[in-house]
């Protein structure tokens, strides 16, 4: 008798940073191997393969819930936005793709330049064995809220480094 087969799990979740623009926080995202400094759970995280900045580029990630490989399937710095999926990990994430997307915000400030950008991850995966969609979307808002934060205080730590502040 075949399994029956469960819908995809879908979500989404942004994060606003009313400080910061999209040109200013791309650099964090596009790096990709650097999410042991922007995400709460990850202790370690390297290239194994690929180049940096193109598609194929394989990171290995260690955290505090296992470890995964993961693959990026696209990037495009002009619109900001990156995707990835998870190839091999052992805590129970299967098919699962995300996509990430610094967006401008309509806030226009006093210089009449936009002001802020919004972080968007979205995602598709199996669901996740012992685990509500619900739970899991609360923890990816929670994820992006945190790595927000960290973009935004790495940046202000920079301007007052240079004197801009």
């Amino acid at each position: 008798m075949a399994e029956e087969t469960q819908p995809k799990w879908k979500g989404k979740a942004m994060a606003v940073l009313k400080r910061s623009t999209p040109d200013q926080i791309w650099p964090f995202l596009e790096e990709l191997c650097n999410l042991d400094r922007l995400f709460p759970d990850i202790h370690t995280c390297y290239r194994v393969e690929g180049s940096p900045g193109q598609p194929g580029l394989v990171r290995h990630c260690i955290g505090q819930f296992g470890w995964a490989n993961e693959k990026l399937l696209t990037i495009d710095p002009t619109n900001w936005s990156l995707s990835y999926q998870v190839l091999e990990n052992n805590f129970g994430l299967n098919n699962y793709v995300a996509t990430l997307k610094v967006l401008p915000t309509a806030t226009i400030g006093d210089d009449g330049k936009p002001e802020g950008c919004e972080i968007e991850w979205s995602f598709i995966t199996d669901p996740i064995q012992d685990m509500k969609l619900e739970d899991f979307v609360s923890y990816i808002d929670n994820t992006v809220q945190f790595m927000a934060n960290k973009m935004e205080d790495a940046l202000n730590a920079q301007m007052q480094r240079s004197g801009m502040s």
